[in-house]
């Protein structure tokens, strides 16, 4: 009684008991319980089938229809029942998680083939490859997928489809995105890249791309700056600078795609098409400085400076655009035999209008540089300096240069280029020709030194001259005064004396006579000494004239002219007092400067009148007034 007892409560107890514990067990054995957590889903292998199909049809590896393996539906997070661990085996796999920046790429494991000539599946109603199911009945092709997974989170059967996780495609600024697509159809003949299709979001939608009739390769469209969900199985993004147009420039367009366009160049141009843009060619409308997305596979642009461009002839000069860097100094030969060199600076203009008229012709500036003005200008003056000989070259140097203008501006007009300017730089002429020109240049400064020279000793010389007689003026004037004091002293004398003669004419009489003798032999002897006087002056200027012959002039002049002066002087004093009272003046000027006695102090006599006592005190008066006179000079000489 008591152990059945204790059998019961065991059973009523610990049934329920075990039934906790095991209840996972006891589920999912006889009940076939499944329970999924909220960031998982189950992915269901089925290992036979009771009752129908059993294999899956030929090639496919997902069953659809309830056939054994690897199933196509999948358990989203909850509970499930019927899933008995002897039937079906359920994989917990985590959700697949596209991170942002990302995107998935997927490969799908089953579907059908493939098209011939195809290397990517189209995209089928499938929940973003979330519904195996829909996409194997919707027509699903195995491989790779055209559609891609943005970021996000997604119930992915793996069994089904294989997601690789890539980066999103990126193009920077002032970048451009140049594209090549791996499928489409084939590119028309005669093209070299894809025509420009609508309505596919810069191929981030790639079957809308291929539904639209895209082509496989090189692309004419380009993608800017920005971030794309590109499959990257689909294009092949390469990234370029976009094409920057500098200010002063224009770029004139070379296209190769389009349809071929009708020349609009005109019938007088016939060295190229030049066509409208977006067609074949080279378009008519340049582009104007700025940056262009340009895909450089299928257009090139040339650089056209439309500001003056420096050309320059020269070995050790190159401008910065580098166009002349090839160009050198021009070596002619003279026409008298001499070769020499010569730098040459050409200044051209290409308006922006004719600029693509230039590129048609030559291709690039280059070409232009090379096949016209290299040769047009090297050319030119080669001719040119064998008209003339060297010295004559360099003489007419500005002539030429303006020659040269004109020559070298009508032949560019003829290539729709303006010639601004021709100037001529550094003309270097043989070494031996400059030795001979400074050996004759330096010969002729020499010339003109030496005459500079000899008009300056010419002028020292008439400085010194006008000097001296400058310094003898005041000689001269001195002496004027000499005459004209001479001339009142005589006049005094003059008076004085005719007043004494008038008193004592009739008592001198016989002195006067005998003193007249007397005088006239001192004047006799007066005049050869100044005769002999003059004579060795003569002598002797002439000698310090010819010793000095070119400075003696003013000494001699002074000279002469004091001796003018004197002789003047004497002159005017015998004029205003006579020859015979001059003399006697002379004659007593010495009597009485050498104290020379004519008579006794004291003479009185008696009886004759002549020379009685009256005319012995004349005489001493006479005597007193010539002690005198002499005294004079000494206070003035004092």
């Amino acid at each position: 009684m008591q152990s059945s007892e204790v059998i019961r409560w065991l059973i009523i107890i610990g049934l329920p008991v075990l039934c906790l514990v095991l209840y996972k067990f006891i589920l999912r054995v006889f009940f076939g319980l499944v329970i999924v957590p909220e960031d998982k889903i189950g992915l269901v292998t089925k290992k036979f089938v009771l009752v129908g199909k059993q294999e899956l049809p030929e090639g496919r590896i997902i069953a659809t229809d309830g056939e054994a393996g690897f199933q196509a539906q999948t358990l989203a997070p909850g509970v499930y029942f019927g899933k008995w661990f002897w039937q079906y085996e359920v994989t917990f796999q985590s959700f697949t998680i596209i991170p942002t920046g990302k995107i998935g790429l997927v490969l799908a494991k089953d579907g059908t083939e493939l098209k011939a000539g195809t290397i990517m599946a189209r995209r089928v109603d499938c929940d973003a490859y979330q519904n195996a199911e829909a996409f194997l009945r919707n027509g699903g092709q195995k491989g790779r997928q055209t559609a891609i997974m943005t970021p996000g989170s997604y119930r992915v059967n793996t069994f089904l489809f294989e997601i690789e996780i890539t980066d999103m495609t990126s193009v920077p600024d002032n970048a451009v995105g140049i594209v090549t697509t791996l499928e489409g159809q084939a590119i028309e003949t005669g093209q070299i890249a894809g025509k420009i299709i609508q309505n596919h979001n810069n191929f981030q939608d790639a079957d809308a791309f291929l539904n639209s009739g895209g082509y496989k390769g090189l692309q004419e469209q380009v993608i800017l700056s920005g971030s794309y969900f590109l499959n990257p199985w689909f294009v092949k993004v390469e990234m370029r600078q976009m094409t920057e147009i500098p200010i002063s420039h224009v770029g004139v367009v070379i296209s190769y795609v389009g349809n071929d366009g009708v020349d609009v160049s005109g019938a007088e141009f016939k060295h190229g098409n030049i066509v409208s843009k977006h067609q074949k060619g080279v378009w008519a409308e340049p582009l104007g400085p700025g940056k262009y997305p340009i895909n450089p596979y299928i257009m090139k642009v040339e650089y056209v400076p439309t500001t003056n461009l420096v050309l320059n002839w020269a070995s050790a000069r190159s401008e910065t655009h580098q166009l002349d860097k090839n160009l050198s100094t021009i070596t002619v030969r003279s026409k008298d035999g001499f070769t020499f060199n010569l730098d040459v600076a050409q200044i051209i203009h290409i308006p922006s209008t004719e600029a693509p008229k230039v590129i048609a012709r030559f291709g690039n500036m280059g070409n232009l540089v090379t096949q016209v003005l290299e040769p047009t200008i090297g050319n030119y003056f080669r001719n040119s300096a064998q008209d003339a000989e060297v010295i004559d070259f360099l003489k007419s140097r500005k002539e030429r240069q303006e020659s040269a203008k004109l020559h070298i501006g009508r032949v560019l007009e003829q290539y729709n280029v303006f010639g601004v300017d021709t100037l001529i730089g550094d003309i270097v002429p043989p070494e031996s020709l400059m030795k001979t020109l400074t050996d004759r240049k330096i010969a002729e400064e020499q010339k003109v030194t030496y005459d500079t020279q000899m008009r300056a000793q010419e002028t020292r010389q008439a400085l010194e001259k006008e000097t001296a007689i400058a310094e003898i003026q005041k000689e001269i004037v001195k002496a004027d005064q000499g005459v004209l004091i001479a001339e009142r002293i005589a006049d005094a004398a003059v008076k004085k004396a005719t007043g004494d003669a008038n008193s004592v004419r009739l008592q001198a009489n016989a002195e006067a006579d005998r003193m007249k003798l007397m005088a006239s032999g001192e004047a006799e002897k007066v005049r050869v000494l100044a005769k002999a006087e003059a004579e060795r002056t003569e002598l002797i200027a002439k000698a310090d004239a010819e010793k000095i012959s070119l400075t003696g002039n003013a000494e001699a002049e002074k000279i002469l002219a004091i001796g003018k002066s004197s002789a003047e002087s004497y002159k005017l004093a015998v004029e205003a007092m006579g020859g015979n009272n001059f003399t006697q003046l002379k004659v007593m000027e010495s009597i009485g400067a050498q104290q020379v006695k004519i008579m006794p102090d004291i003479l009185i006599s008696g009886g004759d009148s002549t020379n009685g006592p009256i005319g012995g005190l004349l005489g001493l008066k006479l005597l007193e007034q010539l002690g005198n006179k002499q005294e004079i000079p000494k206070v003035e000489n004092q």
